[in-house]
């Protein structure tokens, strides 16, 4: 069901302070910061060349990241995302098979414009799984 790791996150208390030492220290290319208020973030993406680092900063006191902040002042790895062709398909064998979908369980635009949802920590060993659709036409070569 599963395909490639489209992007390992990380949250950040300092999103310009954390892409500075990508960029400075480790060479990285790093995207220009993007807000996503229906998530409550604000985001780059650090490109690795097999796959991408996503640094996510609170968009305010009522992020979902404001908490994990609160609990992990320096940050720390939010989350994993994986492609998958097919978002409604999965969702559909995952919340068969048990496993929760967090929110409404309704898809929403993720930082790439493309369908994602999230599955519950509880479900896959304390890791939060974003699974983002990405149909073949659009899969990196």
């Amino acid at each position: 069901m599963i395909g490639r790791v489209n992007h390992i996150a990380i949250a950040v208390p300092d999103l310009e302070r954390s892409a500075a030492r990508y960029r400075d220290l480790l060479g990285a290319r790093v995207s220009e910061p993007q807000s996503l208020p229906e998530h409550g973030v604000r985001v780059v993406f650090i490109d690795t060349g097999n796959t991408k680092v996503e640094l996510l900063e609170p968009l305010g006191e009522a992020s979902p990241i404001a908490d994990f902040i609160e609990r992990h002042p320096d940050g720390g790895m939010h989350h994993i995302c994986y492609e998958v062709g097919d978002l409604a398909a999965a969702v559909r064998v995952l919340t068969e098979s048990g496993a929760r979908v967090l929110g409404d369980g309704r898809p929403k635009r993720g930082a790439h414009g493309l369908p994602v949802v999230f599955l519950h920590p509880k479900d896959f060993d304390g890791t939060l799984i974003e699974l983002e659709e990405i149909k073949p036409e659009f899969a990196p070569a």
